[in-house]
């Protein structure tokens, strides 16, 4: 297969191709070790499923895309692991036979139907049952607002900040803040993070991450998520993890631990991974979870 033309030092990326293989390049060999597997498929979002964009409410999925991830899903347990809320994930893909895991894993719920009562979603199996949530970071949920309003606040005079509710986390966007402007905000996130002790501060692409200071991270919500399917101790499941930010590494040392998975990081620059592989960007991810699909199909 054919590299894309590279917009960087082509003979870097060419190296940490070496270190982590195209998973385009190496399917064959993947699928072979795949076999007899029960294979379970987790997804990152930004990035990953939709390109980054200036506008995080503007990072729309493609058609393509979302009939991609609908034939995953018919194929094997699927599930989206994003940092953003659950709800807003759910407004993106509008697919109804996946597994959500929000807020870095802090909000999951099972395959469920959103349907509109009096302007409130409400979300309800296939029966019409309520769907029961994990959501360990409830107690959180008063400091979070709190956190928001400090923060609105403290940045409404610096140009380009962008804040962003995901239930359990808080997300500062700083992608059209100048450089200098951005020294400022850098030390106002960190004093108001500094005065909610049981919150910590991590950072993204262009932007910055407030969450609850416990032990819960993607890589957890993986795990929850195997148990919750019946995979827990399972010898023979396969998970296969595609994402690009900083906050997948979690799910990556997790496979790692197990000894048993694919870990695959979306990037198009050379970077510190503990991912086994990688893809270029979310058109080669299609490109990949449609060459699952069609060797489940053939299998079959």
């Amino acid at each position: 297969m054919r590299l894309p033309e590279l917009s960087m030092n082509e003979n870097g990326y060419r190296s940490w191709l070496k270190k982590h293989p195209s998973a385009l390049e190496t399917f064959d060999e993947m699928i072979v070790r795949a076999k007899g597997k029960k294979i379970v498929v987790f997804l990152d979002y930004d990035g990953t499923l939709s390109n980054i964009v200036p506008n995080p409410d503007e990072a729309f999925m493609s058609n393509k895309m979302r009939r991609v991830i609908s034939e995953v899903s018919r194929c094997f347990p699927t599930a989206i692991i994003s940092g953003r809320s659950r709800d807003k994930v759910y407004e993106f893909v509008k697919l109804d036979d996946i597994y959500y895991a929000g807020s870095h894993g802090l909000d999951i719920a099972a395959p469920f139907q959103c349907i509109n009562e009096v302007g409130q979603n409400q979300f309800v199996d296939k029966n019409g049952d309520e769907v029961v949530l994990f959501q360990p970071a409830q107690k959180y949920l008063p400091s979070i607002y709190k956190i928001l309003d400090v923060l609105k606040e403290k940045t409404r005079n610096i140009n380009g900040v962008m804040l962003e509710n995901n239930k359990f986390c808080v997300s500062v966007h700083f992608r059209h803040v100048s450089d200098k402007d951005f020294l400022l905000l850098d030390e106002l996130v960190k004093s108001v993070v500094d005065d909610f002790e049981e919150f910590r501060l991590s950072k993204g692409k262009k932007v910055f991450e407030i969450r609850p200071d416990i032990e819960w991270d993607k890589g957890h919500a993986l795990e929850y998520l195997l148990e919750t399917l019946g995979y827990g101790s399972s010898n023979d499941v396969l998970p296969i993890y595609i994402g690009d930010d900083r906050t997948d590494e979690d799910a990556f040392k997790v496979i790692k631990k197990r000894g048993k998975g694919y870990s695959i990081v979306v990037s198009s620059t050379p970077k510190e991974t503990m991912a086994l592989y990688s893809l270029w960007s979310p058109s080669e991810v299609k490109k990949f979870l449609s060459r699952l699909v069609n060797w489940k199909k053939s299998s079959l």
